[in-house]
């Protein structure tokens, strides 16, 4: 018997449709991909399946009965749990806390503590999570980790279907192999799974069979195996698309527009240095918890690092970097891989976060904002970046988590910075979008700019990189030109910092 069908589900949002007639079925132990570009209805879909918003029309059917539920709650008594693309977890609590938060160990109404981290321990190891302690704060954690807890609070609990909503966009080569370890364990006690990604190479590895949705509606169901790469993306996006990215060597100017010297802060971030060029993409590759992002966060100011000095466009003083202000004033970019709450202003319009931060170009007078320059400045970039929404004047939070990355890009293009940090710049992004981010930054290069791009995405960081710096145990351990790197190269490096415990020496870029 299927475990789970939809049958011809619709769904509006403000007069526009975002599912239409939508049909969908999972069969007893299958992994099936969701796929699609961003706003296809992807996420729309699965918050159907787990009761979080209720279908306009259609209906559904689990282990062949009717099955309609109203909440969250609803879905999870039937066994349907969702992990959603954007994080949940509350922050002021423990880690433990947040992975039985519906169901804490008890007696006599009395909490067994012991118990909860004991179980959450065990929770944690399943995802690689060896060195987070549960009573740790969920605040103290990056995306990455937070990422893994909500996996782990999904696979602590019974269920009939699970659905991970872009569950490795923040996660490196080792995490999403120790994933598709639970998915395969969940797959042999018959759990059904909905797994949506953008990562192709991902849903080939893992899924028996995909479904492709196109503007609302659905367009194929196939066997992954009788589906190729070139066909999915077709059915996806309604074209072709151009190759990935020019792998031949672009010429990189000999000016060195940023040279870091010694960066530390604690552990995280342990003597780096190295240089960017002008008209050059630097790639950062490392493990989660490698210091990718403190490193990226310190150079920007919006952490402030113990020891160390950046100097800029060939200035032989360093620049006074106080705060993310005074990094702006120089010049420097930073877009933030939680753009949810270092990115962006989500109750605000699309040109409002746009135009955020550069108001004195969209502004009269020098005080007053010219609502009609804010909204042409955002609607140019909302035609460029393919940005789906009904107007630029749509709440950024009702907007799909793709094209919410899109506005943070938006309103860094909008800056026009000399030198530009893209922290995960493609996470939670569609296939068709991320080759117009690929073209962009190439055209950004050509007209001079510089751009360091932090990736957990391998296969993304070799095809637009023209150097990629490795990152390991809080240091800069190497540094590839283009040509002399593979993908077992960059990972040995990757994990040379954590080999046995032993330190290991920092090398400049």
């Amino acid at each position: 018997m299927t475990l789970l069908t939809a049958g011809n589900l619709t769904k509006s949002y403000g007069g526009v449709r975002v599912l239409n007639d939508a049909q969908f079925h999972l069969e007893p132990g299958e992994v099936h991909a969701l796929v699609g570009e961003n706003g296809a209805g992807k996420s729309t879909l699965c918050r159907i399946l787990c009761g979080i918003t209720a279908a306009d029309s259609g209906a559904m059917k689990l282990d062949g009965r009717a099955y309609g539920p109203r909440t969250r709650r609803q879905a999870e008594h039937a066994g349907v749990r969702i992990v959603v693309q954007e994080l949940n977890l509350l922050p002021t609590l423990s880690v433990a806390e947040n992975i039985f938060i519906e169901s804490m160990p008890h007696r006599l109404g009395i909490i067994n503590v012991r118990e909860m981290k004991d179980r959450a321990q065990a929770a944690l190891r399943k995802v690689g999570l060896h060195n987070i302690r549960p009573d740790q704060l969920v605040s103290t954690l990056g995306v990455g980790q937070r990422q893994l807890v909500e996996i782990a609070a999904a696979l602590s609990h019974e269920c009939r279907v699970l659905v991970l909503d872009e569950p490795t966009a923040a996660l490196t080569g080792p995490e999403i192999e120790l994933l598709f370890e639970q998915i395969r364990r969940l797959k042999s006690a018959g759990v059904g799974i909905v797994y949506v990604s953008h990562r192709m190479e991902e849903i080939r590895t893992i899924a028996d069979g995909i479904t492709v949705l196109r503007d609302g509606k659905w367009v194929a169901t196939r066997c992954t195996a009788e589906m190729s790469h070139d066909e999915t993306v077709r059915l996806m996006v309604g074209r072709d698309l151009p190759s990935a990215a020019d792998e031949a060597t672009r010429p990189v100017s000999v000016d060195v527009v940023m040279s870091v010297r010694n960066l530390s802060r604690g552990r995280a971030v342990r003597g780096v240095s190295f240089e960017l060029h002008r008209g050059e993409i630097l790639g950062f590759a490392g493990l989660m918890g490698s210091g990718r992002t403190e490193t990226m966060r310190s150079i920007f100011a919006a952490d402030q690092a113990d020891t160390g000095e950046v100097f800029l466009f060939g200035s032989t003083t360093p620049a006074q970097l106080r705060s993310p202000r005074d990094a702006v004033q120089h010049g420097i970019a930073l877009l933030t891989e939680d753009r949810k709450s270092q990115g962006l202003l989500l109750p605000l319009p699309i040109d409002m976060n746009v135009t955020l931060a550069r108001m004195p170009m969209v502004a009269r007078l020098r005080s007053w904002i010219d609502r009609d320059r804010e909204r042409q400045a955002a609607d140019g970039f909302a035609k460029s970046l393919s940005i789906r929404c009904r107007s630029t004047r749509q709440a950024v939070r009702e907007l799909s988590g793709g094209n919410q990355q899109k506005v943070v890009l938006a309103k860094w293009l909008f800056r026009d910075c000399e030198i530009l940090i893209f922290d995960e710049p493609t996470r939670g992004v569609d296939i068709g979008a991320k080759f117009e981010i690929y073209r962009l930054l190439s055209e950004l290069t050509q007209r001079g700019k510089s751009v360091i791009v932090v990736s957990s995405d391998l296969l993304e960081l070799t095809a637009i990189s023209d150097r990629i710096a490795v990152m390991s145990a809080g240091r800069l351990v190497r540094t590839f030109r283009r040509g002399e790197w593979t993908q077992e190269a960059i990972m040995e490096a990757a994990l040379s910092g954590y080999n046995q415990g032993r330190p290991t020496p920092a090398v400049s870029a």
